[in-house]
């Protein structure tokens, strides 16, 4: 099935340890491109392009949605579908507007009044055009395998291509606390004809609709590694004829300084759907291109090169997860022979950026905005109270004794992780995975008296807390003492200032439809780069005005963890936001 169940990580699924195809193709174009906006998070100003991919994939698969009543041509077919596009491209674009609106740093050469209408309604008729070469090849072989099933009124696939009218299929259905958007009202009826009839044009467009993402559906439409470390996200699968393709669309054309990324793409959604589906394999992949109407085919893998596969990929995600500690290094040494995370790339690769940052060309290199620029080539003081990111401890050894273990229940991510209780003395302290799978042991230890070692120090809602990764490990207490840290003394605030380097917002529903908001931004200290996250209520108003280039001090953050890195929360009750200002010293939030 095209879809599965989120075994692990956060209100969609996601973790910036597990492997995607987005995440697996930028680290094969440059390792440091990867780290710094895969797993360090940090963003570049918005384009109009990365929008109008979006809205307009999302516009093909709306108008893919609908049902055609009885057509007796296929150009009859393709006037009624060219009319839908027509009225797509008009909701695309204004849903394109209000998401330009709502990006809090965009690119300085780019203005929403340059984008047409018309430019879209071609992009997405470019894209059903392609899939009536489909409909027309459907209606040549009479339906295909499958015809019967379908006038019989079942469907050959556990998960059916969605449609208006029929029941939409949620991963995770006992989460959907709505019993509205459990059910559907069938108000799309569609007439098939009689077995062993002549198939009729619209049938062929039924038959033919592949399976997409249902916009009907706010939870994850992923394919989950059964070990839960990848995980991927497929635009088309056609399967009407018996056969299963794979199909990732483009909004631009094949000759962008992207496309060599597609075949790795494809070929791992294929490696992933061979792992964790039973409803046949992969024959083909494809990739359109809407501007150019294209497309282009590839071969499907092999089994042999599906089990090289394997080990190819469970291995770059574990160097993934070990790469990168603490606070990340901004510029970064300059490029030599051989591109890592940690050394500045040559920027010529597509989508290289704050990657290509070096002490050498930070006059000229990175995507930042001037005011940014000229703020770290000239630097600045960080005054006391404050710290660099670097002095942050990063991990301590804390004794005591276990008394208590759960989960796995959602932390503040709604990610569903391990968690334990540590007492020592007359204080306790709660142990929780750093994320989800991060320490699988934590429930193993026989012993009750223990260290944990390598631990990540930080705080939620008031209490600390002992975060655990693959660098962590519980070991029994000896007969003698073992140097440990007093939970007492743990560290689990800091106070910090710097640059903003970049900045934006999210926002989504969890799989049980209830809202979340995050913003996100990056602080520079003059040698080190870490990210600042606020939840929910915490985003102020001035928070959402920060730009690029501006300075902030933050009083009393709370010290947490992500992948591995340091991230800094914050907190609406006790966390100090300091205006900008010559000596930071008077205005606050």
């Amino acid at each position: 099935m095209p879809v599965g169940v989120p075994p692990k990580g956060g209100p969609l699924g996601r973790s910036r340890s597990r492997l995607s195809a987005s995440g697996l193709t930028t680290y094969l174009r440059c390792p440091r491109q990867w780290y710094l906006t895969r797993k360090v998070g940090l963003s570049s100003p918005s384009s109009i392009g990365q929008i109008t991919g979006l809205v307009v994939e999302d516009a093909v698969c709306r108008v893919l949605m609908h049902r055609p009543g009885v057509m007796v041509s296929l150009d009859g077919l393709r006037t009624w579908a060219h009319a839908l596009c027509e009225q797509e491209a008009e909701t695309a674009w204004q849903e394109g507007e209000e998401a330009w609106s709502n990006r809090l740093w965009k690119r300085e050469d780019s203005e929403w009044s340059t984008v047409e209408v018309d430019d879209y309604n071609k992009k997405i008729r470019h894209g059903i055009d392609l899939f009536l070469e489909e409909v027309e090849a459907c209606f040549n072989q009479n339906g295909g395998p499958y015809i019967n099933e379908y006038r019989s009124g079942t469907s050959p696939f556990n998960v059916p291509s969605p449609a208006w009218g029929e029941i939409p299929h949620f991963p995770v259905p006992e989460k959907v606390r709505s019993l509205e958007s459990r059910d559907w009202s069938v108000d799309h009826a569609f007439a098939w004809q009689a077995e062993d009839e002549p198939i009729q044009w619209n049938e062929a467009w039924e038959i033919a609709r592949p399976w997409f993402k249902d916009p009907r559906v706010h939870q994850p439409q992923r394919m989950f590694h059964p070990e839960g470390w990848a995980a991927g996200e497929l635009d088309l699968v056609i399967r009407w004829d018996g056969n299963i393709r794979l199909v990732d669309i483009k909004s631009g054309h094949s000759g962008s300084s992207f496309s060599e990324s597609l075949q790795h793409q494809l070929r791992f959604y294929a490696w992933l759907w061979s792992r964790t589906n039973e409803e046949g394999t992969v024959q083909q992949m494809e990739g359109w291109y809407l501007s150019s109407k294209e497309r282009i085919i590839y071969s499907a893998p092999s089994d042999v090169e599906l089990t090289s596969m394997d080990e190819e990929f469970f291995d770059i995600n574990q160097t993934m997860r070990s790469v990168g500690e603490g606070a990340s290094l901004i510029p970064a040494n300059p490029h030599q022979d051989k591109a890592d995370h940690l050394q500045a790339c040559t920027g010529e690769a597509a989508g290289c950026g704050w990657c290509s940052v070096s002490t050498e060309n930070l006059a000229s290199a990175g995507p930042m905005n001037e005011a940014t620029r000229q703020a770290m080539l000239h630097g600045f003081e960080i005054k006391s109270p404050c710290l660099p990111f670097s002095n942050i401890p990063s991990r301590v050894d804390v004794a005591g004794e276990l008394i208590a273990q759960w989960g796995p229940l959602p932390n503040h991510f709604n990610e569903p992780v391990l968690g334990a209780m540590l007492k020592a003395g007359e204080a306790t302290i709660a142990i929780e995975e750093a994320e989800p799978g991060a320490f699988l042991h934590l429930h193993d230890s026989k012993a009750t008296k223990v260290v944990v070692t390598n631990a990540l120090p930080g705080v939620w809602r008031d209490q600390p807390r002992l975060y655990v990764d693959a660098e962590s490990e519980i070991v029994t207490q000896s007969g003698r003492d073992l140097p440990s840290t007093r939970i007492g003394l743990l560290r689990t605030r800091a106070n910090v200032e710097g640059l903003v380097l970049s900045i934006r917002q999210q926002r989504g529903k969890r799989l049980d439809g209830r809202p979340w908001s995050m913003l996100a931004f990056h602080l520079w200290d003059g040698h080190h780069v870490a990210e600042v996250v606020a939840f929910g209520s915490a985003i102020s108003e001035r928070l959402l005005n920060l730009q690029p280039g501006e300075k902030i001090r933050l009083i009393g953050a709370e010290l947490g963890w992500r992948a591995g890195l340091v991230q800094l929360r914050i907190d609406v009750r006790k966390t100090r936001v300091e205006l900008p200002g010559p000596s930071f010293a008077s205005k606050s939030i």
